[in-house]
């Protein structure tokens, strides 16, 4: 059926709150796999309290508005709902401890025709002991039966085009086979990761990974090919979700590095498959404008 797009226009997200742990910070660096290696200072960074960094893409977890779609008002069938695009933009570097507050807002609706539907989410996460912005975050839900409305609203965003050259470099990453229930400890309890017989009722042969944990993967590849492992020199990531992956399977990423801009896919050659696309990260010491949101 179609979007209610007056709904969606008329619709205001609450305020939310969020407070994270060093503990959290901890989990999610781990749930990525940083430590696989015990003796890598690197990984180490994003996996032991001594010297401990938040990974630049757990913004993307912090805040989230939850399943705010499944409000029958809107018209979404939340069956056919996937995880469109995210896109996560450092203004400052993430704190591994503190509470953040924001208020989302539907920054726009594309009607995709017999495609479906494309709704994107903006948030801008505050640090509440002073008011700063620390991240803005887009969150793109693709509404797969929900097309056909007759318009839209909002400025959408445009997708990063890779460059027509042979990678720069390329970095496989393999995944735990219970990858993914590590991962939902994150807040994502979605049984889609974790039991079989949703999974099939789903039509998945097995649970599949977080899309949110590919995305996170990502960022782990740049910051161990392109930047040291310093997270403060991991501005922005961005990506588009073009097919699930499996707990075990290895991600492959492909990278082009074009100064302060790096691009990047990833893949999993076992199945062929690209499983992460039109990739997109701004490196370097300086915040991005926040015009760069849309």
């Amino acid at each position: 059926m179609p979007l209610d797009i007056q709904a969606l226009r008329d619709w205001r997200f609450p305020t939310l709150m969020h407070s994270h742990s060093e503990a959290d910070t901890l989990l999610y660096g781990v749930s990525l796999g940083f430590g696989q290696d015990p003796t890598d200072p690197g990984q180490l960074s994003f996996a032991y309290e001594a010297r401990l960094q938040a990974v630049p893409t757990m913004a993307a977890i912090l805040c989230h508005p939850g399943p705010w779609s499944a409000d029958p008002r809107f018209g979404i069938t939340r069956a056919k709902v996937v995880h469109g695009e995210q896109r996560v933009f450092l203004h400052r570097p993430l704190p591994v401890a503190g509470t953040l507050q924001t208020t989302p807002r539907i920054l726009a609706v594309e009607d995709k025709g017999d495609k479906g539907a494309l709704i994107h989410v903006a948030r801008t996460l505050r640090d509440t002991a002073d008011g700063a912005p620390v991240a803005s975050i887009l969150h793109s839900t693709f509404c797969r039966a929900d097309g056909g409305f007759g318009g839209g609203f909002g400025t959408a965003p445009i997708s990063h085009r890779l460059p027509d050259r042979a990678p720069d470099l390329c970095i496989d990453l393999p995944t735990r086979p219970e990858a993914a229930l590590l991962y939902r400890l994150n807040n994502d309890r979605n049984p889609l990761h974790a039991d079989p017989d949703y999974a099939r009722r789903a039509g998945f042969d097995r649970p599949i990974l977080h899309g949110l944990c590919s995305y996170g993967l990502a960022a782990r590849a740049l910051l161990h090919g392109l930047l040291d492992h310093d997270a403060t020199l991991l501005r922005s990531v961005e990506a588009r979700f073009s097919a699930p992956v499996y707990p075990g399977e290895t991600l492959s990423f492909e990278i082009w590095r074009d100064g302060d801009l790096a691009s990047f896919r990833a893949l999993v050659r076992d199945r062929g498959v690209r499983v992460l696309d039109a990739g997109r990260a701004l490196l370097g010491p300086t915040a991005p404008d926040p015009d760069y949101l849309t």
